[in-house]
Order: C-alpha cells, then sequence, then structure tokens
C-alpha cells in the first residue's frame, strides 16, 4: 500500500459566505475548521465540490487554502480540490496550492469534455508529473458525466503520485472489482456517505463527509468501528443518522447541509448561484432532526 494521507472520516468542508455580496467569510470558516479538529475529524478537504469551488475566484481558492493551512496548523491533513476540466488548469491550481504546504491534492475527473478511459490515465498521468503532492483521484459521475472503469484504476495505480480514490459513482460491483484489482495498490475511500460502511467492510479506508460538517464525531465513531471490524456496532450508529444523511442529499449538495450548519448556528446557509435556497418542504424536514443532532454532537 502506497502512503496513506488518513484513515477515518474527512469532512469535505463548506465554504461559507456572509451578506447580501455573499462574500467568502474567512473567520468562520476558521471556526468551523476548528469545530473539526476538536470533533475527530482526520483530514479536512477544502475547495471540493461542497465547499462550491466551481464559484470561487482563484484568489478565494488561494486565501482559503491559506486559511486552512494556518488554521489546521498540521494537526490534522490538508486535501484540497485541484480538479478542472482543462488539464492545464488543474496543474496550475496544484501548483499553487502545493506552494501554501498542504499535503494532498484532490482531483476530480474532468467534467464535460466527457473524456475516454484513455484519456482520464492521460489526464492524470500528466497532473502527477507536474506536481509534487499526493493525489487521490475523485469519481463522481453523477456530476461530470464519466465513470472512472476499475480497469482505469488499475492503470491509475501504477503512478506513483496517485495514492488514493474518492469513490462516489455508487455502484458497488464496481467498488468490489476495483478492490480486486487495486486493492495492495490504491486506498479506497466512500464518496457517499451512505456506502461508508460497505466500502470500509471491503477494505476502504474512511471516507470524504459531508455529513461530517454537521455530525463529525459520528461520521469518525462509524470509521473507527469499521476500522476495528465492529460493523455491526458500525451498523447501529448508521441507523441513527440514515434519516439525516437521506436529507442532506435531497437537494443538491450542499443546499442542504448549510441550511441545517444555519440552524446549528455554524454558519450561514448563504450559497452562489446557479445554486439557490433550500427548498421550504426540506427545511421543514431537516429542523425535525434538531434532537437527533443535539444527541449525537
Amino acid at each position: 500500500m502506497k502512503e496513506l494521507l488518513f484513515r477515518g472520516s474527512a469532512c469535505a468542508i463548506v465554504t461559507p459566505f456572509k451578506g447580501a455580496e455573499k462574500e467568502v467569510d474567512l473567520s468562520k470558516f476558521e471556526e468551523l475548521i476548528h469545530f473539526q479538529i476538536e470533533n475527530d475529524t482526520q483530514a479536512i478537504v477544502v475547495c471540493g465540490t461542497t465547499g462550491e469551488a466551481a464559484t470561487l475566484t482563484y484568489d478565494e481558492r488561494r486565501i482559503c487554502v491559506k486559511t486552512a493551512v494556518s488554521a489546521i496548523d498540521k494537526k490534522v491533513p490538508l486535501i484540497v480540490g485541484t480538479g478542472s476540466n482543462n488539464t492545464e488548469t488543474a496543474v496550475r491550481l496544484s501548483n499553487e496550492a502545493e506552494k501554501e504546504g498542504v499535503d494532498g491534492l484532490l482531483i476530480v475527473t474532468p467534467f464535460y469534455n466527457k473524456a475516454s478511459q484513455d484519456g482520464i490515465i492521460a489526464h492524470y498521468e500528466y497532473i502527477a508529473h507536474n506536481v509534487s503532492t499526493p493525489i487521490i483521484v475523485y469519481n463522481v459521475p453523477s456530476r461530470t458525466g464519466v465513470d472512472i472503469k476499475p480497469e482505469t484504476y488499475q492503470e491509475l495505480a501504477k503512478i506513483d503520485r496517485i495514492i488514493g480514490i474518492k469513490e462516489a459513482n455508487g455502484n458497488i460491483s464496481s467498488v468490489v472489482k476495483t478492490f480486486a484489482l487495486c486493492r495492495d495498490k490504491l486506498a479506497i475511500y466512500s464518496g457517499n456517505d451512505d456506502q461508508t460502511i460497505p466500502i470500509m467492510a471491503l477494505g476502504g479506508q474512511g471516507v470524504i463527509s459531508v455529513a461530517a460538517n454537521v455530525i463529525p464525531k459520528t461520521m469518525q465513531n462509524i470509521c473507527s468501528l469499521c476500522l476495528h471490524r465492529r460493523y455491526s456496532d458500525a451498523v447501529h450508529l448508521q441507523d441513527r443518522i440514515c434519516k439525516l444523511e437521506e436529507l442532506l442529499f435531497s437537494d443538491i449538495n450542499p443546499i442542504p447541509v448549510k441550511a441545517l450548519m444555519n440552524m446549528m448556528g455554524l454558519c450561514e446557509d448563504s450559497v452562489r448561484l446557479p445554486l439557490t435556497q433550500c427548498k421550504d418542504s426540506v427545511l421543514h424536514d431537516l429542523s425535525k432532526q434538531a434532537e437527533i443532532l443535539k444527541m449525537l454532537r
């Protein structure tokens, strides 16, 4: 197995905005990072999907990374989303993040272009040869329009710089095959909260989690139980949050999780266009989870 960046629960952290202009709220961002560290999160992922990286400017990305580096202060690994559908842009974003001293890069498959499997391999090979930081490949076909095949992972595993996978294709059969081909070569992390236990039961190292924004300790407890092969106990804990996890994806991520964080007093529920505010029906259901959240935090 290549070097592990982390084992357990990593939080795909939101980027908090404030005011009518929806400026990045750096003070609140620091508070959220400290909240994660205090509640046992094992790594923090900034500028990812949940962090609305698609609507952040280059300067905003840079200052978010710089703020995260300072706030984390090497207590846990910092992983930065630097993917793009332009390979050169992905390299540029990666190199800029590296200058700040990050621990890992989370690089999503090229979206919109709809690259072939050969194109995906070439994309990651080029990036890997132009960075010096470990890479976690992010596969989320529901957003990108392309799915990485197990045989493609087998080729990517031959690249030293690529050390892991965030798998969010939702296809457990495909994940089983990926494990068969790459088990000792790549760390596999669940990219879907509700598939944390099955992926870890197969040999996965943890989850990059949206739910961890609101229940970081619970997500880490589930991962810890799985790492100790106490799957029945993990399932029991998972049962307590399954409704919450369902609600967090009842609208486009990160709309529901930001709405819930607002209810918890963690940050504003502001999102940037083309995302819009949470639907009233979802807000109503989220509000009913308040007592459960109090118990789990």
